[in-house]
């Protein structure tokens, strides 16, 4: 297994956990929209989209806070995504964001929109249409210096897939707050919904904690005040 993972350049032991954690067969822990072997596969392209974006793997920004907004549509779709941040440069001359947005089992990458809302304009929007990951350069007014802090907002329309059940967003390495509002509508509300973490892709979700919907506004929500490497997500169940 271990050779295995270093031909593949998968992290130390991410097989071997993935066995042990599910008895040698797929685990019912991992969504199947969210499946180990997706999220490395989009790993995967994601490096290769963002070398087409000539963007690095540092982009100079640190994470002070971050809010996403997902509405769920009448088709139980992941109709849109709207992402607010707060960065500081860490170095001279940030002029731009490299958005990422990984759509459901079967989503068209193709058709979906990136739309610049706040303090930025859309550049070039790359994507993979088997895996469904989009990347889109958002592109700042102005030159970040080292220190300098920055608001910008911007959202994806989606609703190309089936039946949304998660939304799941990765970090790779520690951050600033991150707030996740998932919103359904009226005509398709789920039964249940949760929250989750997840310290990789291989391992065993934890930190389960059941989310109470709002009757009003019809949405669920977590925060977390400091974000770890790893996964944080919101799922619910349907009728």
């Amino acid at each position: 297994m271990r050779a295995l993972e270093e031909i593949l350049q998968l992290p130390e032991e991410s097989l071997i956990r993935l066995l042990s954690d599910s008895g040698g067969k797929p685990s019912g822990q991992l969504s199947p929209a969210r499946s180990y072997r997706s999220l490395v596969e989009a790993s995967g392209v994601l490096d290769q989209l963002l070398a087409e974006l000539e963007c690095p793997p540092d982009g100079g920004l640190h994470t002070l806070g971050h809010h996403e907004r997902i509405r769920v549509g009448t088709r139980r779709e992941l109709a849109e995504r709207e992402s607010h941040h707060i960065v500081r440069a860490h170095r001279d001359g940030v002029d731009r964001f490299v958005a990422v947005h990984h759509g459901e089992r079967g989503a068209v990458p193709e058709r979906m929109r990136v739309h610049a809302l706040e303090n930025c304009r859309t550049g070039r929007v790359r994507w993979h249409s088997d895996t469904g990951v989009l990347a889109a350069e958002l592109l700042f007014d102005t030159r970040l210096r080292a220190g300098d802090t920055f608001l910008f907002r911007y959202g994806v329309e989606d609703g190309t897939a089936g039946v949304s059940r998660e939304y799941v967003h990765g970090f790779d390495s520690p951050g600033g707050q991150y707030a996740l509002q998932v919103c359904f509508d009226a005509a398709a509300l789920p039964v249940r919904c949760h929250r989750f973490a997840q310290h990789s892709a291989a391992a065993p979700r934890n930190g389960c904690q059941e989310l109470v919907l709002s009757g009003r506004h019809r949405s669920v929500h977590l925060v977390e005040p400091r974000v770890r490497a790893g996964f944080l997500g919101i799922g619910w169940d349907w009728a």
